[in-house]
């Protein structure tokens, strides 16, 4: 397990990796193409995790202002680094970033993982009628 390391440094970030998994393997954003992932990538923070011959192994992107707001979004694990508390160790990363303290709220939407994140104090929201959403599923 010592041996993975989490890093921001975009440079570092095997980007044809990240479009295959979530363009083939993701529910949520099956198809996506080349440049969206790079543009989302661009305008994020970004978190890796890295295996010295394995290479980049996970992922996971907050759009945030910084100071009040961050959204949670494209968090995997490739298969090859699963069972090994993987998720885990990217959330802490994730959660004590020093530019992501202090921040008001934060969203994220999940169809399988409620568990990881609710062990980080994630919940369902208590007024749902509070959340809205536009949805283009044309794009």
């Amino acid at each position: 397990m010592d041996d993975y390391e989490i890093s921001t440094d975009s440079a570092r970030l095997d980007v044809p990796l990240i479009h295959r998994w979530l363009s083939q393997q993701s529910y949520w954003a099956k198809g996506i193409p080349l440049d969206v992932v790079r543009r989302s990538i661009a305008n994020a923070l970004n978190f890796a995790v890295y295996h010295p011959t394995d290479g980049q192994v996970g992922f996971a992107r907050v759009i945030t202002d910084r100071a009040t707001f961050a959204d949670l979004a494209d968090v995997f694990v490739l298969e090859r680094g699963r069972g090994k508390g993987l998720s885990k160790r990217l959330m802490e990363a994730v959660l004590s970033h020093p530019e992501l303290q202090g921040l008001r709220r934060w969203l994220l939407a999940t169809h399988d993982a409620h568990g990881l994140y609710e062990r980080f104090g994630f919940t369902l929201p208590k007024v749902s009628g509070r959340l809205m959403e536009r949805v283009n599923r044309g794009v």
